[in-house]
C-alpha cells in the first residue's frame, strides 16, 4: 500500500514541473519572457505556480515576480484542461530614457486564465491589479 500510494498521488498531477513562458503585454506594452515552476496540487485542484518574467519595450525594462495560483478545472480523458487564478507580484520598473533613467519597485496583483494542453503547452492570459501590467497574453512549455 506504501508504495502504491506515491504512484497514485504523481498520477493526479501533484508532481511538480518547471516551464518557460513569452508574450506581450500592455500598459507597458511589451514582449517579455521568462520562467515558473508548477508544484502540483498543494490542495485538491489548487497549485502553486510562481514565475519570473522579464519585460522589454515601451522605454523600461520590467522584472516581474509573480506568486500566482491556479485552479485546475476537473476533466477527464481530454487533451486540455482549463485553469483561473491569481496571486501578487512585485514589479521592478528601469526606466530608460535618454536624459535620465530610474528604478522603481511596485506591487502589484493579478488574475489569469489559461488553457493547457496534456504535452505541456499552454495560452495564457492575464489581468493586472495596481501596478501590475494592465493586460498579458503568452503561450508556454511546462516539462512534465
Amino acid at each position: 500500500m506504501c508504495l502504491a500510494l506515491p504512484a497514485g498521488v504523481s498520477a493526479q498531477g501533484t508532481t511538480g514541473a518547471a516551464g518557460v513562458r513569452v508574450g506581450v503585454s500592455a500598459s507597458p506594452d511589451q514582449f517579455y519572457f521568462g520562467a515558473h515552476y508548477d508544484t502540483g496540487y498543494v490542495y485538491e485542484h489548487l497549485s502553486f505556480r510562481p514565475n519570473l518574467e522579464v519585460g522589454l519595450g515601451d522605454n523600461r525594462t520590467t522584472v516581474a515576480a509573480n506568486f500566482e495560483f491556479a485552479y485546475w478545472f476537473p476533466q477527464r480523458n481530454q487533451p486540455y484542461r482549463f485553469y483561473v487564478g491569481g496571486g501578487p507580484a512585485l514589479n521592478v520598473y528601469r526606466y530608460d530614457l535618454p536624459n535620465d533613467s530610474s528604478t522603481d519597485a511596485k506591487p502589484g496583483f493579478n488574475l489569469l486564465g489559461g488553457v493547457a494542453l496534456r504535452n505541456g503547452l499552454f495560452v495564457e492570459v492575464k489581468g493586472g491589479l495596481i501596478d501590475s501590467p494592465s493586460a498579458k497574453f503568452g503561450i508556454g512549455y511546462t516539462w512534465r
